[in-house]
């Protein structure tokens, strides 16, 4: 895929050279591009030459000045320019290989590419990492790195990814190590798999690397009513003795839901450093409990107001915490809605595979001014779910308005829409 303008933004450089979307930027200063890496690492310029073809096939060669460190505003419709790495392994709790047809075609992309794993923070297992590749790493010095490593026994790695490449993970992990290349590490927890002793010698071999693992994170595996096979869920027991072993590394956080199955407050934001893997679900309640305790209520509101959080059930309990808040507000009634996963079965309480007909069935019937839903539901810069319908359908069948928030992690939003 070449490098492909999706959007400029206002007030920049872009936009004063008329860039439009569509436009292609060929080359800067003569130089090829392989992806963002490369893009960021030209713009490093005070004065660089732009080759651009237009979307109605001329070429434009354009000269100019700028800051050194000056964005171009330029957004693009993919970070890898040209094709992405795809993942080679066929891992036993492989999300993506559980999904019934008809969602979204992006869901069904499989990759593992260390440039997106630099830009935008997706994990990688290493399996596909070419000695060309570690080159341009050592040579850039790129860092951190996500790292899905589950386990660094090799025999037990080659079992859980079904690739025989697997086994090497210790081993590029060292060449981290030697090359002071930084990494955040992942371990999707699978009982009776990589749990208790196993998860014991993974830990220690990870924070023998020192400096270079910045954090590691330990989530449950997920499982679907799709699934065949009989791949065991996290339950209260294992997650009790996993939030145990974990406790004993500095460097090492379970995900908000072993705390919520074995029904543990969840850990103070010390826990979690600085919430470097908050994305992966890894302190998400702690951090906006906390973000809410920042936020200045207003006292009272114009006109009586009543509103739906259509939640998850994995963030149901803070919810209602802060909706026990927000009610105090005079004029304004906050209910909290927890959404029930039909679709993909009981096991799934996250907000990010919530689909149109669960949302429906749950907000329907209820009587209030607007539902309060999370962005995190919907494809990003987007209004579609995962299913492949739109906000504009479940407006439709609910009669319902929305307040979409942006941030997932903070009220803000919220309340100066109150205010």
């Amino acid at each position: 895929m070449p490098a492909i303008v999706s959007k400029v933004l206002e007030n920049s450089i872009a936009e004063e050279l008329d860039l439009k979307p569509g436009d292609e930027i060929v080359s800067i200063d003569g130089c090829k591009m392989q992806d963002m890496i490369d893009y960021n690492f030209y713009c490093k310029s005070e004065c660089i030459i732009l080759e651009i073809k237009k979307t109605n096939g001329e070429i434009e060669e354009i000269e100019l000045e700028k800051d050194y460190d000056e964005d171009l505003g330029i957004v693009f419709e993919s970070a890898v320019f040209d094709r992405v790495k795809p993942c080679l392994n066929h891992c036993i709790f492989c999300f993506v290989d559980q999904q019934p047809k008809g969602l979204r075609e992006t869901l069904y992309i499989k990759d593992d590419d260390y440039r997106l794993s630099y830009l935008q923070g997706t994990y990688i297992t290493l399996t596909n990492l070419t000695e060309k590749d570690k080159e341009r790493i050592a040579r850039m010095h790129l860092g951190p790195f996500y790292v899905s490593v589950h386990t660094t026994n090799p025999d037990l790695r080659v079992k859980m990814l079904r690739n025989p490449n697997a086994g090497k993970a210790l081993e590029n992990l060292q060449w981290f190590k030697n090359h002071e290349i930084p990494f955040h590490a992942q371990i999707v927890l699978c009982p009776g798999l990589n749990d208790g002793v196993e998860l014991e010698r993974t830990l220690q071999d990870l924070t023998s690397l020192g400096d270079i693992l910045l954090s590691a994170a330990i989530v449950p595996v997920g499982i679907t009513q799709f699934r065949e096979d009989e791949l065991k869920q996290v339950d209260k027991k294992v997650a009790a003795e996993t939030i145990q072993i974990a406790a004993k590394y500095p460097k090492v956080c379970c995900s908000d839901e072993f705390f919520l199955l074995t029904g543990e407050e969840i850990p103070p934001c010390e826990y979690y450093g600085n919430f470097s893997q908050l994305d992966d679900g890894v302190g998400a309640i702690r951090y906006l409990l906390d973000d809410f305790k920042t936020l200045e209520l207003p006292k009272k509101i114009k006109a009586p107001c009543k509103a739906a959080f259509a939640t998850s059930y994995a963030a149901k309990d803070a919810i209602l915490k802060i909706a026990e808040q927000l009610n105090k507000i005079e004029n304004f009634e906050a209910l909290v809605c927890p959404v029930k996963s039909d679709y993909w079965g009981e096991d799934i309480t996250v907000a990010g595979l919530i689909t149109t007909d669960d949302l429906i069935k749950t907000v329907k019937d209820i009587d209030v001014d607007f539902v309060i839903i999370p962005s995190v539901m919907l494809k990003p810069y987007s209004e579609d779910f995962l299913d492949g319908k739109n906000l504009d359908y479940v407006r439709e069948q609910t009669g319902k308005k929305f307040f979409v928030i942006q941030n997932i992690y903070s009220m803000k939003e919220l309340i100066e829409y109150l205010k």
